[in-house]
């Protein structure tokens, strides 16, 4: 059998305006990678786009079963929409190295947003 796994993340969007409130460009420079950012800011309230971007990197590290730890970036992984909306995840760095090792060919993400929460979905799978 193919190497399998889940992870899924909810986040309230107040958190994510609070933290861009009080450090935005710190903190969009940390967690969104610039093709990430452009996206989000062209839309009318950014918030829950950023959050779903947020707790897809958060559904794809339970995904690996690593967290945020060792010499993983926010930025290791990149979640760009499809012309249709569609989102699709890039690994890059020592997560798509830990992906590798634990047999995941790709991992597919799911994304949902609301104005108050942003939820993701993200599944590995094999080789």
């Amino acid at each position: 059998m193919s190497p399998m796994a889940h992870g899924i993340d909810l986040i309230e969007c107040e958190r994510i305006a609070h933290i861009l409130r009080d450090h935005p460009e710190r903190f969009l420079d940390r967690i969104l990678t610039p093709a990430e950012r452009a996206y989000c800011q062209r839309n009318k309230n950014p918030v829950p786009h950023i959050a779903g971007r947020f707790a897809a990197k958060e559904a794809i590290l339970k995904v690996l079963g690593t967290g945020w730890r060792g010499q993983i970036s926010w930025t290791d992984i990149e979640i760009l929409n499809d012309e249709a909306g569609q989102p699709h995840a890039t690994l890059k760095g020592p997560t798509a190295d830990i992906a590798r090792q634990k047999g995941f060919a790709r991992v597919i993400v799911s994304i949902t947003h609301t104005e108050n929460y942003a939820a993701a979905s993200a599944i590995g799978l094999g080789l």
